[in-house]
């Protein structure tokens, strides 16, 4: 039977996969999408194929950081399945693109019948968990040049995509900066051609510029999801 290209789901054994495959449905990932928000229930799952979900907090000034981001390796409601549905922070998606999706109740009941599919929720969990950690470290420690190349790395890695629709405004969220740095430093990895950046759209033209220029936190997020998500 033909797998979708969702990550976990391609890894699920095949009896796993069938508990939850009569449940699945495709849609949409629109641009700036809320999925969900602050405070409310989490009702359904997202296995994304292509597009980044974005995980973000919102702080009482208004302003929004970034904390993690899911893409066609992972899902969105991990936590929502082994602990509570209540959102702690909004989804946005942050690159446009299609899911797989169920029913988070769905998702549950599977869940309860394979200690199988239940382990492997808890890695996909842990893994975001570690992004979390990692992010906050990153954004307290490290220059903008280095968040911002790890951000656009990672965002790649997870879309499969060299050219992204992000403003300056989505940038500077996406690594707790302010907005002029951004510009700043988008204009400086430009001028080292490592990308091309013009009114929002970005193309990545060298990814190992990138990744000279990003900080550890790019590998070691990349490494606890190989350790993690990896074959077990």
């Amino acid at each position: 039977m033909m797998r979708p290209s969702n990550g976990f789901l391609s890894a699920l054994s095949a009896d796993d996969y069938e508990l939850i495959r009569p449940h699945l449905r495709t849609a949409d990932l629109p641009h700036e999408a809320v999925l969900v928000e602050t405070g409310e229930t989490l009702r359904r799952a997202y296995f994304p194929h292509r597009g980044v979900i974005s995980l973000v907090v919102e702080l009482a000034k208004g302003e929004h950081v970034q904390v993690a981001m899911i893409g066609r390796d992972s899902l969105l409601g991990t936590l929502a399945i082994v602990g509570d549905a209540c959102a702690l922070n909004t989804a946005i998606v942050l690159v446009p693109g299609v899911a797989s999706v169920v029913d988070l109740d769905r998702l549950r009941m599977a869940a309860d019948q394979s200690s199988t599919l239940r382990a492997q929720l808890s890695r996909h969990g842990l893994a975001v968990y570690a992004q979390v950690q990692q992010t906050a470290g990153c954004n307290a420690a490290h220059p903008v040049e280095s968040r911002l190349s790890r951000c656009l790395l990672h965002t790649h890695d997870l879309s499969g995509e060299s050219r992204l629709l992000l403003t300056q405004e989505t940038m500077a969220q996406m690594i707790g900066a302010r907005r002029n740095s951004v510009s700043l430093v988008a204009n400086s990895l430009q001028q080292a051609n490592f990308i091309h950046y013009s009114r929002g759209h970005i193309q990545i033209t060298n990814l190992d510029g990138l990744r000279q220029t990003a900080c550890e936190c790019y590998a070691a997020v990349k490494g606890q999801y190989d350790r993690l998500l990896g074959p077990h």
